[in-house]
């Protein structure tokens, strides 16, 4: 479904609200549907012209969760729960957003959420206490509270070649990917980049390209997804096992339906170490990641032998030794990055119409518009995808003009690295609220399951203001210190923080995000949800209410 509305303002004519949400996704809608409730006046300010978010914007062939879906969806409603049927483990995009439109639709939410409007600034007004948003359009409107629902990866980035705008083909992004299927039959195709988005679009197109070369600059790990139908009888298991997925993925520390094993990779014997890696490369969803043994993201012996058991599988699964070797990474140990999660992509290496061509060999030097040549070749192409990743967990605060007290920039705040209280408020900028922002459980997290948590305690810290007459509310410059060393304390023993990856900021194709400086919270979602808590408990210590 698209719904659009018609402009609640003309261009430059101010309205006021308690409460501006940026963002429709699955927070942004979630937090309109409380705050609603506490008899708060919102609105949704939505750049797409639907609801959904990262399932309205990532149509790309293959687009899938790699959450079970039952673990995916919002677990707030017990109606909602036994209305919807997922038809697979693991669900494609065009499942995800009917359902996302279902529970808008349900819960009458687009009333309040205005379409087609891009936040291009947020400013506070230190008089009046409030935020003043400006809309691309021209469009502005004013608020007591501004609850950022931005997710932590909606800002695509494309690389830094030359010519990109002359190919005269099809091209597109996977987080910009037109809104009807492209058919691939019989055209030339090429993907740059092997991410998770990468990775599911290479074995979708695989199946029906004339010809597709992959431009792989880093290899990743990946394991497989194992998906298959939901039948009737295991829908039904499902519907009735609800209270105890939930708490399955409450207890777990990323809150996925998987808890890692808490013995040492190198403490049993290798029969047995290896049998346990067989039976997790065997089971669907992320077990073989946040499932295995837990000192594999801390000691690099043990890291060493998971990467090498995935390694030899890469080499079985890849008939030409020359290409499996490429495919497997140099620079990282399985589980440092994210991991895709796969169904027969590496399979894809052995067919006759897929070509992988190593960029660490022979780099792209320009796009053409029949194709694009490297410094080793010329190729030309019907369709070119870049699957290029996206400006991670602060890009979608970059390209919002966001300014505090004293007119000050957060982008400039953040010039060295984030700083938040709890990733969900910023020393400076009062009665700003970022759900899943950076430092935050959500970041790391089986997403849905850690919006929840953002969203209701945001709510209760909004019923909590209103009933006690404060109209304020900002973090301390200590408690954000404190936090803020408690996130890289946390991080510090993590192999991930010795990588480049996104998670710790790090983006060849954005200028000024070479430098490490870690995104993430990585003390897992229990531990995060009790901090929360007992913040809450306390009078929301560590914050100032006027």
């Amino acid at each position: 479904m698209s719904v659009e509305t018609e402009k609640v303002h003309p261009a430059g004519q101010l309205e006021n609200f308690d409460v501006i949400i940026i963002g429709a996704g699955m927070s942004g809608m979630y937090q309109l549907h409380l705050l609603r409730k506490l008899g708060l006046s919102v609105r949704v300010f939505e750049a797409g012209d639907g609801v959904g978010g990262t399932w309205y914007w990532n149509r790309y062939p293959g687009a899938r969760f790699d959450s079970e879906s039952y673990s995916y969806g919002y677990s707030f409603s017990e109606e909602l729960l036994q209305e919807w049927d997922w038809s697979e483990h693991f669900a494609a995009q065009p499942e995800t957003l009917r359902y996302l439109n279902h529970v808008a639709d349900k819960f009458d939410l687009c009333r309040d959420i205005q379409f087609s409007s891009r936040v291009v600034s947020a400013i506070f007004d230190e008089a009046g206490t409030c935020w003043d948003v400006a809309l691309e359009d021209g469009g502005r409107a004013r608020a007591r509270f501004l609850i950022t629902a931005i997710g932590p990866l909606s800002v695509p980035t494309l690389p830094k070649i030359e010519g990109i705008e002359e190919f005269q083909g099809q091209w597109f992004h996977t987080g910009e990917a037109p809104h009807e299927p492209v058919d691939f039959a019989g055209k030339r195709v090429a993907v740059i980049g092997t991410g998770a988005t990468g990775v599911q679009t290479i074995q979708e197109v695989a199946k029906t390209a004339r010809h597709l070369t992959v431009f792989q600059r880093s290899p990743n790990y990946c394991a497989p997804l194992h998906n298959s139908p939901i039948d009737g009888d295991t829908q039904a298991r499902i519907k009735a096992s609800y209270p105890e997925i939930f708490a399955k993925c409450r207890a777990s520390h990323s809150a996925f339906l998987h808890k890692a094993d808490h013995r040492r990779a190198l403490e049993i014997p290798a029969e047995e170490r290896e049998a346990f890696l067989e039976k997790l490369y065997g089971e669907p969803g992320f077990g073989i990641w946040v499932g295995n043994f837990r000192d594999m993201f801390t000691d690099q012996k043990a890291n060493d032998v998971v990467s090498e058991f995935v390694i030899r599988k890469i080499r079985q699964r890849v008939h030409n030794r020359e290409v499996a070797e490429k495919l497997i990474p140099r620079d990282h140990g399985f589980g440092t990055r994210r991991v895709p999660l796969e169904t027969n992509y590496y399979e894809v290496y052995n067919q006759d119409n897929v070509l992988l061509v190593d960029l660490n060999e022979t780099p792209i030097e320009r796009i053409m518009p029949s194709g694009l040549e490297t410094s080793g070749d010329a190729h030309d192409f019907d369709v070119i995808i870049y699957a290029t990743g996206f400006d991670a967990v602060t890009g979608g605060f970059d390209r919002i003009d966001i300014r505090g007290e004293g007119g000050r920039k957060l982008k400039d705040k953040w010039a060295g690295g984030p700083r938040t209280y709890l990733g969900l408020q910023i020393a400076g900028f009062p009665n700003l609220l970022t759900l899943v922002g950076p430092h935050n459980a959500g970041t790391f997290c089986n997403i849905p399951r850690c919006i929840e948590q953002n969203v209701e305690w945001v709510a209760d810290l909004m019923g909590y203001l209103k009933d006690n007459n404060y109209t304020c509310i900002a973090p301390t410059a200590e408690a954000e210190d404190t936090w803020t060393e408690h996130v890289y304390e946390t991080a510090s023993e993590l192999l991930m923080t010795k990588v480049d990856s996104w998670f710790n900021g790090i983006n060849p194709n954005v200028e000024g995000k070479d430098k490490r400086t870690f995104l993430l919270y990585a003390g897992g979602a229990p531990a995060y949800r009790e901090k929360c808590d007992e913040v809450a408990a306390n009078g929301y210590e560590g914050f100032v209410l006027r």
